[in-house]
């Protein structure tokens, strides 16, 4: 099983980098975009570099483009307020919460 879907499905938090910097989240849905047919992740951010300061909700990171992916034993426990599941931006749903 891809640890992307692994991580969901255990609700895992996964750390990794993305554009150089360190990317700690809670990943929630993990798919194809429609527009630019990648691979997508749409994690809530919890940790780790924002060029705003602050970590806005419901970020979506090219998976490509994320290196050094590693599930954490640290587990989270329900969906994040605004989270809705069937991602509109993704045509095909790897795995969701």
């Amino acid at each position: 099983m891809n640890k992307i879907c692994e991580a969901i499905e255990n609700k895992k938090v996964i750390e990794f980098t993305y554009e150089n910097h360190k990317r700690i989240v809670e990943p929630h849905c993990y798919g194809i975009h429609k527009d630019t047919n990648s691979e997508v992740l749409r994690p809530y951010p919890i940790g780790g570099y924002t060029s705003s300061g602050e970590n806005p909700p419901w970020r979506l990171y090219i998976v490509s483009k994320m290196s050094g992916i590693v599930v954490t034993d640290k587990q989270f426990r329900n969906t994040r307020l605004g989270y809705k599941r069937n991602d509109s931006k993704m045509s095909r749903i790897f795995c969701q919460l």
